[in-house]
């Protein structure tokens, strides 16, 4: 549903600006309050001026009225209005929809609030996960068990001696989503985006991707096993993961009676 009412969006921008109305240049939301409120105006046949404009829009909008006025100032035609009308009336209908869905995700509140602290995750993202996998993550047998049905782990194959790894099939709407969610994390600073570059840079930017939502659905899979929220490791969790066990280790053999000397590479 809301990728329908993204759809219907974008056709009312197109018909917008075949009409030379360029609210989007003076407007970051058009389809927020000042923009539905312009919108309106235009389907009802409306002649806009500055004082009303003044009345429609939101003080907090950053564009001048001047500037909004000359936005708006285009060539409408009554089948413009006609089409802008279809795909706002329908737009309207999808948008009562998807708030009768999201009612129905009220036994599910806790859940959804648990997903929507995971980097990435939005409430969208987490109901999309609840619909599709559940919240009783006993059906799973393990979080691989959940990757592998949701399509996002790495197959086996091998045929006339030569080895591939293509992912299994699964469900399609979770993984598209896993990986919508990973991509979200792309300019930000954690521990799903520091291992989607790490892959990247060895294999690939798709297997980046997918090995990268194989990870964020282990972490929703363990949210929604113990119950817990999410907690940031760091984006250099590995790392230091790693020199914890090397420390671990030197620990264990001086116990053991041996001498550790420093590497030529960490005197140098």
């Amino acid at each position: 549903m809301i990728h329908h009412r993204t759809s219907e969006q974008n056709r009312i921008h197109k018909i917008l600006q075949n009409a030379n109305i360029k609210l989007t240049s003076v407007l970051s939301d058009i389809f927020g309050v000042s923009g539905r409120r312009i919108l309106e105006a235009i389907l009802n046949g409306e002649t806009i001026d500055t004082n009303g404009l003044r009345k429609m829009v939101d003080g907090r909008t950053k564009a001048s009225i001047t500037d909004i006025a000359n936005a708006i100032n285009g060539r409408i035609r009554l089948h413009h209005r006609d089409r802008l009308r279809y795909h706002w009336e329908h737009m309207g209908y999808l948008e009562e929809t998807i708030e009768e869905l999201e009612k129905q995700m009220s036994p599910y509140r806790k859940e959804v609030e648990l997903l929507d602290g995971i980097p990435g995750v939005n409430k969208a993202a987490a109901a999309t996960f609840i619909a599709e996998m559940g919240v009783d993550m006993s059906v799973f047998k393990s979080a691989k068990h959940l990757a592998s049905w949701a399509g996002v782990s790495p197959g086996n194959y091998e045929s006339a001696g030569k080895r591939t790894s293509k992912t299994t099939q699964g469900n399609k709407a979770l993984k598209t989503m896993a990986v919508e969610c990973v991509l979200a994390t792309s300019r930000q600073n954690n521990r799903i985006d520091s291992h989607r570059k790490r892959i990247t840079k060895r294999q690939g930017k798709m297997k980046g991707r997918i090995a990268s939502a194989h990870l964020l659905l282990t972490i929703t899979y363990n949210i929604l096993k113990t119950g817990e929220p999410y907690h940031e490791l760091g984006s250099n969790y590995l790392e230091e993961k790693q020199n914890n066990k090397e420390l671990k280790m030197i620990e264990y053999l001086k116990k053991k009676g041996y001498t550790i000397a420093p590497s030529e590479q960490q005197t140098a």
